[in-house]
C-alpha cells in the first residue's frame, strides 16, 4: 500500500515545475525525491517509520553531512504533499511540535543518529509558559501586545526565566523576590544581572496591576548602567567607505546566482540612503516601489509603522536598473512577490540571510574581522545615515534642530527621543557643530556682556 495515491508518478515533477528550482539543480533533486517516493510506496503511511527506513537506505549512497544538507527539498516536498492534500500532517513537523523544537534540520539530525528516541529526547525543550507562573506572564505579554507593544525582547526574558522555573521546580511554592533572586545567581555575567533587573521590574509591576496592595520594588540600576557603558558604539561610516562597501557588493563572488550581487549592492544602497532595518529590506514587495512618484513603501513594520520614503533620483536610478535585471532573471512579476527575489527556491531573502550577506560585505570590505562578532554591524548603516545626514545640514547652512522631527518620521521612529540615540558624535560632526556655535553663537554672547 502506498503512502500517497499517485499511479502517473507525476507529483514528484509538478512539485518541481512549481518550486522554479534552477535547470541545473533539478536532476539532483528529482533523484533525491524519487528514491523518497520510492520508500513511501511500500509503507501505508508516511511517518517516523517510514522516514527511518529511507534515510537507513539513504546513508548507503551519500555521507551524513552532505544528507543532512540536502533534507532542506524533502522538507518543502512533505508540506507540498501537505497542502494538495495527498497527506494529512508532515511528520517532520509533528516531532517538532512534539519535542517542541525550533527547526527541522535537528529533527532530522536525531532520526539519523545512531540512537534516534535519546537523540530526540535530548532535543526536548520545556513548553513554553509551563512554569509555576506561566500563565501569569502569558496573560501579561498578551496584555502588553494588546495596548500595541510588539514586547519581543521582554517576551524573550519572561520565556528563559520560564524554562529556569520549570527545571527548578522547588522554587514553586517561593515567593517572587526569592525566584528572581535565584535566576540572578544562575550566570556570574553583568549582562545577565542587567536583565535579572529589567525582569523583575517587569514582573512587580504586573503583580501590581493585579494586587495594589504589594507596591512594585525598587531595583538598582547599576547594574544596568555598567552594561550601558560597555555597549558596542556604533561604527559610523564615511561617504568613502559606502561606496567601498557598494564596489564590493557589486562584484560580490555568486556564481550560481547571477542576481545576487545586484541584490546586494540595491540592498546596501538602501540601508545606508533610506535606513531601512534589515527586516524592512526582506519585507520589501515588489509593488511598494514607486516609479513614478520615487517613493517606496515600508508597511506594518517596528511599532506597527507603514511610512512612505521618497528617494532620490540616484537611488532611485539603482532600483529601476535592479528591477530590470530581476525581470531578466525571471523573477515573478507579482507586485506581492518579494523585491529581493533569489531563484533557488523562488522566494525572498530572509532577514537573517539579508544580514549574513551584508555582513560578509563588510568583512570583504576590509571593515571587519574574517570571524566573530566584532566590527561593525548591518544596523550601523542605519546610525551612518542619521550622522551623515545631520553633518551635511550643518555643512550646508541648516539647523539640525528643525528638521529631527522630519527625520525621525523618515526613520520610522516612534518620537524624537528615539533618533537621538542613533546621533553618534563624531570628530567631523563636534567640528561643524562647533564651527557653527562659533558663527552664530559666540557674537550672541559677546554683546550680552558689552551691554
Amino acid at each position: 500500500m502506498s503512502a500517497w495515491h499517485d499511479p502517473d508518478c507525476t507529483v514528484v515533477d509538478a512539485f518541481l515545475e512549481k518550486s522554479q528550482f534552477r535547470p541545473g539543480s533539478r536532476p539532483t533533486y528529482r533523484w533525491f525525491l524519487r528514491s523518497f517516493e520510492d520508500v513511501a510506496r511500500r509503507h501505508p503511511a508516511v511517518d517516523r517509520q517510514m522516514l527511518d527506513v529511507w534515510l537507513k537506505e539513504m546513508e548507503k549512497r551519500w555521507r551524513m553531512p552532505t544528507l543532512l544538507n540536502q533534507v532542506c527539498i524533502v522538507d518543502r516536498f512533505l508540506e507540498h504533499l501537505v497542502e494538495i492534500g495527498l497527506i494529512a500532517e508532515n511528520p517532520v513537523a509533528v516531532l517538532r511540535r512534539q519535542y517542541n523544537a525550533k527547526q527541522n534540520k535537528p529533527i532530522w539530525r536525531a532520526l539519523a543518529s545512531p540512537n534516534p528516541d535519546e537523540a530526540l529526547a535530548a532535543l526536548r525543550r520545556p513548553a513554553p509558559y509551563g512554569s509555576v507562573l506561566g500563565d501569569f506572564m502569558r496573560e501579561h505579554v498578551a496584555l502588553m501586545r494588546s495596548r500595541g507593544y510588539q514586547y519581543e525582547t521582554q517576551a524573550h526574558w519572561l520565556l528563559r526565566f520560564d524554562r529556569f522555573l520549570q527545571a527548578n521546580p522547588e522554587l514553586a511554592g517561593a515567593s517572587l523576590e526569592t525566584m528572581l533572586a535565584r535566576w540572578a545567581t544562575a550566570k556570574p555575567t553583568r549582562n545577565h544581572a542587567a536583565e535579572c533587573q529589567k525582569l523583575g521590574r517587569i514582573l512587580t509591576k504586573a503583580r501590581y496591576r493585579l494586587d495594589p496592595r504589594i507596591p512594585p520594588k525598587r531595583f538598582n540600576a547599576r547594574s544596568e548602567r555598567e552594561v550601558a557603558r560597555e555597549h558596542r558604539r556604533p561604527h559610523i561610516f564615511s561617504p568613502a567607505d559606502v561606496r567601498r562597501l557598494l564596489d564590493v557588493a557589486r562584484s560580490y563572488p555568486s556564481p550560481d546566482a547571477p542576481l545576487r550581487p545586484m541584490a546586494l549592492y540595491t540592498m546596501v544602497v538602501l540601508a545606508y540612503c533610506a535606513g531601512l532595518r534589515r527586516s524592512e529590506l526582506a519585507g520589501l514587495d515588489l509593488g511598494d516601489v514607486d516609479l513614478q512618484s520615487d517613493t517606496i513603501t515600508i508597511r506594518e513594520t517596528k511599532f506597527y509603522k507603514t511610512r512612505i520614503l521618497p528617494l532620490t533620483g540616484s537611488v532611485m536610478a539603482e532600483l529601476r536598473a535592479y528591477i530590470d535585471a530581476r525581470r531578466r532573471a525571471g523573477a515573478p512579476q507579482d507586485p506581492r512577490s518579494g523585491l529581493f527575489w533569489h531563484d533557488h527556491f523562488n522566494d525572498r531573502y530572509a532577514p537573517v540571510v539579508v544580514s549574513t550577506m551584508i555582513t560578509n560585505v563588510m568583512r570583504r570590505a576590509g571593515f571587519k574581522p574574517p570571524f566573530g562578532r566584532t566590527g561593525p554591524r548591518v544596523h550601523d548603516l542605519r546610525h551612518s545615515m542619521v550622522v551623515n545626514r545631520i553633518l551635511q545640514w550643518y555643512r550646508s547652512g541648516i539647523n539640525p534642530q528643525d528638521r529631527l522631527r522630519y527625520l525621525s518620521t523618515y526613520m520610522g521612529h516612534r518620537d524624537i527621543n528615539s533618533t537621538l540615540v542613533y546621533i553618534t558624535v563624531t570628530q567631523d560632526l563636534l567640528q561643524e557643530a562647533s564651527e557653527r556655535f562659533r558663527a552664530v553663537g559666540a557674537p550672541c554672547l559677546n554683546m550680552e556682556a558689552l551691554s
